[in-house]
């Protein structure tokens, strides 16, 4: 198998801080966001559309519902959106009055459940939480003092996990049937030459692709021995997200950020905040959709 290979240009976009690629494979559209314009998009890559829907506030992610419409973690709390009607329905909020705070990448596990993270926009240490959101729309607290709150992937029994300042993927025990996690461990570091680990995905044969903001790539890690098994490089310096997508799930869609970017890097590197997408030789799992 090749070890590397290019992404290229899926659609340009100026996204300040663009994220949380979900796939629909039921309607063949991506849906992902800007989170700090507080934007919704849902991109067709058979016309290259990319519609927009403006939330009104931050919007850390999005998962799709199998009763329709999406499920997602905004500014308020937790949120379903109806795209047809654009009509927003708030949930519920867990850290209502930590005006501090955001929602930040979160996604459904394979019971159903919706998970999302949180963190200070001031980026104080500790001080965001990881949520999840269960079928009768109770949200509980699963892990707390989490700064950066990022990857989620899960198997039938493990969770892993990204608090991006600290460099390291986790992997907790996890009970499929009550949602619990337990026995966190460290299954990859990272040196400050390789870039923070930021979002996170999973393929059919375990792998995880771990996108590296700041690092240029995203790579495919195996969890078993922390090894980097494949890569895929970008143009742009600041990978934020990636999902499996496409009719055979084989095309990774990338999301990056244009955030803290002087003008002259803009200049450098003017495809930041874009689309991008890459052909894998692995396929990946249709995303879990709430069962809320």
């Amino acid at each position: 198998m090749q070890k590397s290979i290019q992404a290229s240009l899926e659609l340009q976009w100026e996204a300040v801080l663009g994220e949380g690629p979900v796939w629909n494979e039921q309607a063949a559209r991506l849906y992902w966001v800007d989170i700090l314009s507080g934007t919704l998009f849902c991109y067709d890559p058979s016309t290259s559309e990319n519609r927009t829907y403006d939330i009104g506030q931050h919007i850390g992610c999005v998962a799709l519902r199998e009763r329709g419409g999406l499920v997602m973690a905004i500014r308020s709390g937790f949120a379903f959106f109806d795209p047809a009607k654009e009509e927003l329905i708030p949930v519920t909020d867990p850290e209502e009055g930590l005006s501090g705070n955001r929602f930040n990448d979160g996604k459904c596990d394979p019971s159903g459940r919706f998970w999302a993270g949180t963190m200070s926009y001031e980026l104080e240490e500790g001080a965001g939480s990881l949520y999840c959101l269960d079928t009768s729309l109770k949200a509980k607290a699963k892990l707390r003092g989490i700064t950066i709150s990022n990857g989620l992937a899960w198997t039938d029994h493990q969770f892993f996990f990204i608090d991006t300042p600290t460099r390291k993927v986790r992997v907790f025990d996890y009970d499929a049937q009550s949602g619990e996690i337990a026995n966190p461990s460290v299954i990859r570091s990272f040196g400050e030459d390789e870039g923070f680990p930021d979002g996170m995905t999973i393929d059919r044969e375990g792998k995880l692709w771990i996108a590296l903001y700041g690092g240029s790539r995203v790579i495919r890690v195996d969890p078993q021995t922390g090894d980097t098994l494949f890569e895929v490089q970008l143009p742009v310096p600041k990978p934020t997200c990636c999902t499996f997508g496409g009719a055979e799930l084989n095309e990774l869609y990338i999301t990056t950020a244009r955030e803290h970017m002087r003008e002259e890097e803009i200049e450098e590197w003017p495809l930041s905040g874009s689309l991008f997408k890459a052909s894998v030789p692995v396929r990946g799992f249709a995303a879990s959709r709430f069962k809320g």
